[in-house]
This record gives C-alpha cells, sequence and structure tokens, in this order.
C-alpha cells in the first residue's frame, strides 16, 4: 500500500518534524501573545485559546507543502484553507471523550490538523484517535463512539503535525502533569464549503484572508 492509500485507509498521518525547528520559538511566542478569554463562542474553562490568525508565521505552518499534500489526498478535490487558532490544556483539564468533528456536507469535505508547538504524549495530554473508523462498517457504527478499546494516544515532538479527516473518531486526553501543550489547530475544506465557512466566520473569530485555493495534485506526499 502507497502513501496515499495508506493515509485514506488510516484516516490520518503524523508528520514528524514538519514545522523548521527554528520557527518554534517564534510560534510559542506568538501563540503566548494570542491567549485570550475574548471570544464570541464560550469556551471551556480548562483550554487556554489564542488568536493566532494574524501571524504571518502561523500562516506559513498551514501552507507547508507536506501538509498542504496531506490535506489534499484527504479531501480530493480543490480545497482552502478555513481556520487557525491556538489551544492549549490546562493542567488537570483538557479531556474529551471519543468523537467525530463530522464533515459538513460528505465524507471527506473536511480536514483538520494539530501543529505541536511542544513535547506531546501521555503526560501532558495527547491526542487519543481509533485508526480506520472514519468511513466504519455498519457493525462499526453500532459500536458506541466511547469505545476505547481501538483507541492509540499518540505522541512525538515539537514541530510534529497530525493531519486527520474530522470523521475519524479522536480526543483529547487529561493533562496530568500540567506540561505545557500549545498546538495550532488548522482546518481545510473543499471549496464547495466557502459560502457556509463565511456564514460563520464571525462566530469562530476568523480573521485572516482564505480566498487561497489548494490544488490536490499540486503537492507531493512524501514517502518516507
Amino acid at each position: 500500500m502507497g502513501p496515499r492509500e495508506q493515509l485514506q485507509h488510516d484516516g490520518y498521518l503524523l508528520l514528524r518534524q514538519a514545522i523548521p525547528a527554528d520557527w518554534l520559538p517564534g510560534l510559542r511566542e506568538a501563540f503566548d501573545a494570542g491567549i485570550t478569554s475574548d471570544w464570541p463562542v464560550p469556551r471551556g474553562w480548562d483550554w487556554r485559546h489564542a488568536l493566532v490568525d494574524d501571524n504571518a508565521q502561523m500562516l506559513a505552518v498551514c501552507r507547508l507543502p507536506q501538509l498542504l499534500a496531506a490535506a489534499g489526498v484527504l479531501i480530493g478535490e480543490r480545497f482552502f484553507l478555513s481556520q487557525v487558532e491556538g489551544r492549549e490544556p490546562v493542567g488537570g483539564g483538557g479531556y474529551q471523550r471519543l468523537h467525530r468533528d463530522l464533515s459538513n456536507q460528505r465524507p471527506g469535505d473536511t480536514v483538520g490538523a494539530l501543529a505541536f508547538l511542544d513535547d506531546f504524549g501521555p503526560e501532558n495530554g495527547a491526542t487519543r484517535l481509533v485508526p480506520a473508523s472514519h468511513r466504519p462498517s455498519a457493525q462499526e457504527a453500532a459500536r458506541s463512539e466511547h469505545d476505547e478499546s481501538l483507541a492509540i494516544q499518540i505522541s512525538g515532538q515539537a514541530g510534529d503535525i497530525l493531519v486527520f479527516d474530522v470523521d475519524l473518531l479522536h480526543a483529547a486526553s487529561l493533562n496530568p502533569s500540567g506540561t505545557r501543550r500549545r498546538s495550532l489547530l488548522i482546518n481545510y475544506a473543499a471549496e464547495v464549503l466557502y459560502d457556509a465557512h463565511q456564514q460563520t466566520a464571525a462566530l469562530r473569530q476568523v480573521r485572516m484572508d482564505t480566498s487561497a485555493r489548494f490544488e490536490p495534485g499540486d503537492f507531493v506526499l512524501a514517502t518516507g
């Protein structure tokens, strides 16, 4: 199975050291400067949220060729960058049940990515996911989405990026240590969803220009 087919089958890919190491100090500084509680919609007490979509280096992360390549494989058609914001679970918080964010109109039209600015693992609440759960069979769909028996917890280093189909079962975990786990939550969507995106952009505090379009064939997914 080639890398494209493997990604389509698994529904996710962890891009190791995708962010250049010398970008990380500036990204962390911009994240911390953007932390705010001033959001149109209330946010959970156990997360810090950062406004970062006016930062050029943050947007450069969103446009890394390997990240766009992986998003293009999963979406499979012309797409756009719809959102990026910073998220960080506080100590003793961050736990989520397994869930699907759900595509807006049809399977595969929306992709998420978590770009990690700090090392991540069980000690600071790294993401859990169920591989290949984004296109469940009828039998699999009947299983409770909160069934953790097939879930794995990812771990890695600052600079890694997790790319995933939003229909994949996934969840953040409890941050028991309080060690920082800053990440960028990035979303991409098929071009046909642009009008719907515009209607809710203000509620999501989206300020950046989302007019750029990307073609899946413009980027090659790395094999190693």
